[in-house]
């Protein structure tokens, strides 16, 4: 189990590296382009150049691509054709770096339903898998539940998996969302029912990556608030639940917390993690 953080390329991206180092990562995850633009900048064959040599170098990997914050599967016909292109490019850049692929958030139905945007759906995955490189996955983000947001539960994910039929479709498990979506992952019983659920409805073979968050929110508020690691409902022994279950034995683990100082995953968030996967290890 590899665990990392989201880190910043503001610089170049091989400044995600270099932050990685610092604070002890292992595996990153980095934005491409600004997550509040639909505005895409293409980086530099020196820029890929350099981000591969650096992560090749430190043995940073895997790295994943976090999508645009603007992306809505569930749009209407303009929002939902710059969502196509959006993850098209950032799928692109994926593949440039050597990353394995772009976790991106699917978006509202609106107060629709999910039934009634599920073909729209899987219509623009299915356009954005056939127009991007094969050596990348297209990786959907369960959500909180909050409103009327798309894949807060399992069965809205494995339909939508089913539906596009593309190996390349796998899924980042987010710990503060499946808490918020009603999923007690914080003990033993609710943890083996919540992955017995997941590999029923999804696959665990589908699980690619997991956003290691605690939360400011209670079981089943359905409200996306991110906490420190220890500091919030999960706790350090909800992490230790989930990180002892099988289930999550080879997938990486990636930091989405606001920091002691509120500036983003940091060193100490880092190693608190790394103190659980220690006495886990410890124990078998």
């Amino acid at each position: 189990m590899k665990l990392g953080a989201h880190v910043s390329t503001a610089g170049g991206l091989d400044k995600a590296i270099d932050r990685a180092q610092e604070m002890g990562a292992e595996t990153v995850q980095i934005f491409a382009s600004s997550p509040r633009a639909w505005a895409f900048r293409e980086p530099s064959e020196k820029q890929v150049e350099d981000y591969r040599r650096k992560a090749q170098d430190a043995g940073v990997s895997p790295t994943f691509l976090h999508g645009s914050y603007l992306v809505n599967l569930g749009g209407a016909e303009e929002l939902l054709g710059k969502s196509v292109d959006s993850l098209s490019s950032h799928l692109g850049v994926a593949s440039r770096i050597g990353a394995a692929g772009v976790i991106f958030h699917a978006g509202s139905h609106k107060g629709a339903g999910f039934d009634s945007v599920l073909g729209q759906a899987t219509g623009a995955m299915s356009e954005v898998i056939s127009a991007t490189p094969v050596d990348v996955m297209l990786i959907i983000e369960n959500s909180a539940g909050m409103g009327s947001h798309i894949g807060s539960s399992f069965a809205e994910i494995g339909r939508l998996i089913r539906e596009v039929a593309s190996p390349r479709v796998a899924v980042c498990l987010d710990t503060q969302h499946c808490l918020a979506a009603g999923y007690n992952i914080i003990d033993g019983e609710g943890i083996d029912a919540a992955m017995e659920e997941f590999d029923r409805e999804v696959g665990l073979s589908r699980l690619v990556a997991v956003h290691a968050n605690d939360s400011k929110m209670a079981l089943g508020s359905g409200v996306d608030r991110h906490e420190n690691i220890g500091e919030g409902t999960l706790g350090t022994a909800g992490f230790e639940t989930i990180m002892a279950h099988p289930a999550f034995r080879d997938v990486p683990f990636i930091l989405e917390v606001p920091g002691l100082d509120r500036k983003g995953p940091d060193k100490e968030n880092l190693d608190r993690l790394k103190d659980v996967r220690s006495r886990l290890g410890e124990s078998e």
